[in-house]
């Protein structure tokens, strides 16, 4: 005869000593992964169908089971569902509790030929599917933020950098747009890995395969998997959904944290580009006159993170020998706050950009003459003369401006130009131009309008296409 601590437990009927109350707690999991409520009664109502379907249920208790299940599903969704002691997992509370609902003599068939190791791999596929396609519709607001406003204020020019040094003059808008296709990319990513996540692996029992011959097909088709994970094996050990998952909100934050950090910059009092709306701003507790950008100091921070938890978790999956072990129930903690992570941060992120104030005329203000150094050697170009040979005439003029104290190159004289290179003729000073430097720019990719709204409609087109 059992014990009554192990008949708590799915897994008890081999063991008859009590489980010290730390490892009870060392190997819990429901704090954490109650968080697929849903998702395991959804798995559980579509499997005791398939066992219906192969005659190890009749109707009468595949009835009473979807009724109770239907009824956890409120308690869970109402707040009102009380854990107990002995509830390890959502798997474990969920089971006791339909039992408690429709009797054990009914809800102690649920688990017919199912695991708990096939039952968390569907309901963690079934989870994070969900999660992501719901951030995919954040990331997707997102993008269209950054692209309306760019459409607004595309004649803002300002600085472009590289090395964090002025480079040459570009549009605001053209920056918007940088960001917004970095974003776009991610949600191709993410598109593609929401895809792969969506397999069943209903039905390969612990490892072996199911013994009564479920339809797994028809298992995934209720579920609305794509298809089915073809190895038992696989099906209960593979985790490679959540580091990719992970991954991919490890590279997303990457995104998010290169454009925190231009803001950052673009938003102190030496560039002043942008000012941040006092909704995403902090003071200092000592000095009245601070304005942090705190928000985005932390989208920034926050990266580091979720880093942290992809290489934690593949550090805990490198060691793992084949099919299911214990060590797999370490890749929820990591994930859930993951997917947290960048779900707040997409919201926190669309606040800062349609709240921010731009300052066009600081960044009109921060473009230098010697930004048209390039355009100066352009102009040669277009009088038939090699560029390396321009280039370094367009440096001899930069020079020469420096070494006379001029403000910039478009102070020197056409003598002084001609000086430096006979083919230099009157209208070398219509080179110096900002507006007419950014529109020259209408290839692919370029700071035009024309240019620039290209972006803009192809973005659009993408994050309006789900491929999965």
């Amino acid at each position: 005869m059992s014990t009554k601590p192990a008949e708590l437990k799915l897994w008890g009927g081999r063991f008859t000593g009590a489980t010290d109350p730390l490892m009870n707690l060392y190997n819990a999991s429901l704090p954490y992964d109650k968080k697929m409520y849903a998702a395991d009664i959804e798995g559980t109502r579509v499997y005791t169908a398939g066992l219906a379907k192969i005659g190890l249920l009749n109707e009468h208790e595949l009835s009473e089971i979807h009724r109770g299940l239907a009824l956890l599903l409120e308690e869970w969704k109402s707040g009102s569902f009380v854990e107990k002691d002995g509830d390890e997992d959502i798997h474990t509370a969920n089971e006791r509790r339909l039992g408690e609902i429709i009797g054990r003599d009914i809800s102690g068939k649920v688990h017919t030929g199912r695991s708990r190791n096939d039952q968390v791999a569907t309901d963690m596929r079934i989870y994070v599917r969900e999660e992501l396609g719901a951030i995919r519709d954040l990331l997707t607001d997102f993008i269209s933020v950054i692209i309306n406003r760019g459409e607004r204020e595309i004649e803002f020019l300002m600085p472009g950098y590289t090395h964090l040094q002025r480079a040459q003059p570009i549009r605001w808008a053209h920056w918007l747009s940088s960001y917004a296709t970095y974003f776009t990319e991610d949600i191709k990513r993410l598109d593609q890995i929401i895809e792969r996540i969506n397999v069943s692996p209903l039905g390969c029992g612990a490892l072996a395969g199911h013994p009564f011959g479920i339809d797994r097909q028809f298992l995934s088709d209720e579920l609305k998997f794509n298809g089915m994970i073809g190895n038992s094996l696989v099906g209960v050990g593979d985790r490679d959904f959540i580091v990719e998952s992970l991954y991919w909100v490890s590279l997303f934050m990457t995104h998010i944290s290169r454009f925190s950090e231009d803001l950052i910059l673009y938003s102190t009092a030496e560039f002043g580009f942008i000012k941040l709306a006092d909704a995403y701003s902090t003071g200092s507790s000592l000095m009245p006159q601070k304005k942090n950008a705190d928000s985005l100091e932390l989208l920034r921070g926050k990266s580091g993170r979720v880093f942290g938890n992809l290489t934690g978790f593949m550090m805990s999956l490198k060691g793992t020998p084949s099919s299911y072990n214990k060590d797999l129930q370490e890749d929820k903690e990591a994930l859930f706050d993951s997917l947290t992570t960048v779900s707040h941060s997409i919201q926190i992120a669309t606040g800062v950009i349609s709240t921010l104030t731009v300052n066009d005329a600081k960044m009109k203000a921060a473009l230098t003459m010697d930004m048209l150094a390039t355009d100066l050697a352009d102009y040669l170009v277009r009088k038939g003369v090699p560029f390396r040979e321009t280039h370094h005439i367009s440096g001899e003029a930069v020079r020469l401006a420096e070494e006379l104290n001029l403000s910039g190159i478009d102070q020197l004289t056409l003598q002084q130009y001609k000086d430096i290179d006979e083919r230099f003729n009157e209208d070398v000073h219509d080179t110096f131009n900002f507006e007419q430097s950014v529109e020259r720019r209408t290839a692919v990719g370029g700071t035009a309008k024309s240019a620039i709204l290209l972006q803009y409609d192809n973005l659009r087109s993408i994050i309006a296409k789900k491929n999965y």
